[in-house]
């Protein structure tokens, strides 16, 4: 086992500036597979570290954040994603 978990990361920032900035930081913990929304393999360690990373970048009482634990990342996690529509050329950034 890796150690690695998958989460999918997504946000709702309010103002632009703040969006360009967790955006741009969640570059540093994953890959965008659709607009707001991120894939993250993390340890724990660095769940903590982008936890804490947005944290400092968002105003609490405006802007959003959800982070979903996908279990671990060991092979299975495809078996855990459902998509509708076209999705065949972001597949692989999920799984």
């Amino acid at each position: 086992m890796s150690g690695l978990n998958c989460y999918v990361v997504s946000y709702d920032i309010r103002e632009q500036k703040r969006l360009y900035r967790v955006h741009r930081a969640m570059m540093g913990f994953g890959e965008p597979v659709h607009y707001s929304v991120f894939r993250c393999d993390l340890t724990l360690k660095g769940k903590v570290e982008m936890v804490a990373a947005l944290e400092n970048l968002i105003v609490a009482d405006e802007d959003r954040i959800m982070i979903i634990d996908l279990g671990p990342n060991d092979g299975k996690v495809e078996e855990r994603i459902e998509f509708i529509g076209i999705h065949a050329q972001h597949m692989e950034l999920l799984c």
